[in-house]
């Protein structure tokens, strides 16, 4: 028989799945609170339950957990980085990052990418798997569980692109925010996409209070090409349809992430194009100095560069932010550590 992912399901779902078992609605509340607010580790943990019910529910039930193979603390800004293995083996990696305004996750949606962005490492061995909601959710609980400090805020920033996990994501989200949980506020949640249309649309008739964050990178079809395949088959103009519309439905401004690289997409003709083409879009740019990755031959803007294309947005009315770099010292960029460990265990 195979065991049904019991970190998954919503409340009701499992309070279907016991009823089948002739078990009470009380106990479907009782076990997922113990799943995720309490955080449990195993079955065993749930001590208001009878030894008897214990066994019968990991006949049934399968318990995901994830385990941390590895941790690295930046000297600079205490940025933690972390590597976890998944139940198969597979590693993934999360990062947190301390704010004023409180704790904040940024978590993988999938093994790997498909999505071949050429800055980033996450991509560099393809895709693997999806994530299941249960290995999300994971990432959050044992981060908040290791700093002993409440996460206040989720990104969804890391490896994979979280629209080309679409179903498993949208339930992570309605599990991560909804009641009996951690209860973060959607408009704590950012999710960031490569520019998937279809879903960009899709997620906007889930009418959830999250931020949408595109992958924007260069202020054209042709130049975003050149660092990311998928816009030869999503192309901008369908591209920023569906940002509009997912303001439009939702109410939430879309931000665009923007990596300078230099001499491909940071020169002040590209802010001029990227000003005309933003000018009546509902949202926010987010200027990130790339953070180069030995594979690629991509290196940063200098911060001369990166100072004078965020002013010329500005003057021409634009909302633009310089993203803070933080966990340079550790590898903190997409799939960095990841890449190291499997390089490693390679060569070992």
């Amino acid at each position: 028989m195979e065991k049904t992912d019991i970190k998954s399901l919503t409340c009701e779902e499992l309070a279907e799945r016991l009823k089948d078992m002739g078990l009470p609605a009380f106990r479907a509340r009782q076990i997922y609170q113990w799943l995720h607010e309490k955080q449990a580790v195993s079955f065993d943990d749930m001590t208001n339950i009878s030894r008897e019910l214990r066994e019968r529910l990991k006949e049934y039930f399968e318990f995901v957990t994830l385990s941390q193979v590895d941790v690295r603390i930046s000297r600079a800004d205490g940025t933690r980085k972390y590597l976890f293995a998944l139940p198969d083996g597979h590693v993934i990696e999360s990062v947190l990052m301390k704010y004023k305004y409180g704790n904040s996750v940024c978590i993988s949606s999938q093994v790997g990418c498909r999505m071949g962005c050429r800055f980033c490492a996450s991509t560099l061995d393809g895709l693997a798997r999806n994530l299941r909601p249960s290995e999300m959710l994971e990432q959050t609980y044992q981060i908040q569980k290791d700093v002993g400090e409440r996460i206040s805020h989720v990104v969804v920033m890391g490896s994979g692109e979280p629209l080309d996990n679409y179903d498993n994501f949208v339930r992570f989200i309605r599990l991560l925010t909804g009641k009996g949980g951690l209860n973060i506020s959607q408009r704590n949640v950012t999710v960031s996409t490569c520019g998937i249309v279809p879903n960009m649309k899709r997620l906007a008739q889930e009418h959830l209070q999250i931020t949408l964050a595109l992958s924007l990178h260069a202020p054209s079809d042709e130049v975003r090409k050149r660092l990311m395949p998928s816009a030869n088959t999503y192309h901008l103009k369908d591209i920023l349809e569906a940002c509009r519309e997912y303001f439009e439905v939702t109410g939430r401004r879309v931000t665009f992430e923007y990596s300078l690289v230099k001499g491909v997409n940071d020169n002040l003709e590209e802010a001029k194009a990227l000003a005309g083409l933003l000018k009546d879009m509902h949202g926010h740019v987010n200027l990130i100095p790339v953070n180069p990755i030995k594979e690629r031959e991509y290196v940063q803007s200098t911060p001369q560069s990166v100072q004078e294309f965020k002013n010329y947005l500005e003057k021409n009315g634009i909302h633009v932010t310089i993203r803070r770099e933080m966990g340079r010292d550790i590898g903190g960029a997409c799939g960095q550590l990841r890449k190291s460990y499997l390089n490693q265990k390679k060569e070992g």
